[in-house]
């Protein structure tokens, strides 16, 4: 096998043309991922197709194509076009009802959506087909506007350097919000602490949205 990426969790390895295999580093089971890509899948929602799964091993579809990240990167103009896509990508998840046996977080009590919860350019990969969005270990039950607040704090803490690079953001962030129907106003406070509990922070990033929890407050 040869390794092709590597996330904070998970590390993925080219098994063939077609397939890749995510395997979890701390051995975490990947069977409620591949659960819900597959029921996902069954209604119409983007994303890899799932092979099959054992333990911590997730077998999925191999997609060819750039993620957003990588477009924004070679093209920093499209940042307006990039985060409308992402907010519209946003809107279709949120149609999907979510399964009871999802764990519910930022939770409504009733009608509930389903939430991706780290929902960002270097996880929607664009492919032939159409942007197909991954990384699901993250996913939950709840209130869509949090899950649209959770993307705008984890783009705006990212440690971007450059003027012209954070003033990118700045559009890009302005091009989600647009995109999307959600408002996610009144989760922004609950997206920045739940975010501060991610140990792979940086000082910077870490800074932001302890600012942000203060400003909502």
């Amino acid at each position: 096998m040869k390794l092709i990426a590597s996330g904070r969790e998970a590390d993925v390895y080219a098994l063939d043309k077609s397939r890749v295999l995510r395997r979890y580093r701390d051995g975490s089971s990947a069977e409620p991922e591949s659960r819900l890509m597959r029921h996902l899948e069954a209604n119409g929602y983007p994303v890899p197709r799932v092979h099959e799964c054992t333990g911590g091993d997730l077998v999925m579809e191999r997609l060819a194509g750039p993620t957003m990240m990588d477009v924004l990167e070679r093209r920093p103009l499209r940042w307006r076009a990039i985060g409308r896509m992402l907010g519209g990508l946003h809107d279709r998840l949120h149609a999907l009802p979510a399964p009871s046996w999802l764990p519910r977080r930022f939770g409504r009590a009733a009608d509930d959506r389903v939430l991706h919860l780290d929902f960002h350019p270097g996880n929607v990969v664009l492919t032939p087909r159409g942007p197909v969005v991954i990384d699901w270990h993250n996913a939950a039950a709840g209130d869509p506007a949090a899950d649209v607040a959770m993307t705008l704090v984890t783009v705006g803490s990212a440690d971007v350097p450059g003027l012209a690079a954070r003033l990118g953001r700045g559009l890009l962030l302005s091009a989600i919000r647009g995109g999307s129907a959600t408002d996610p106003a009144a989760r922004i406070r609950d997206a920045a602490a739940a975010k501060l509990d991610d140990p792979h922070l940086l000082p910077t990033e870490a800074a932001w949205l302890r600012r942000r929890v203060a400003a909502h407050s």
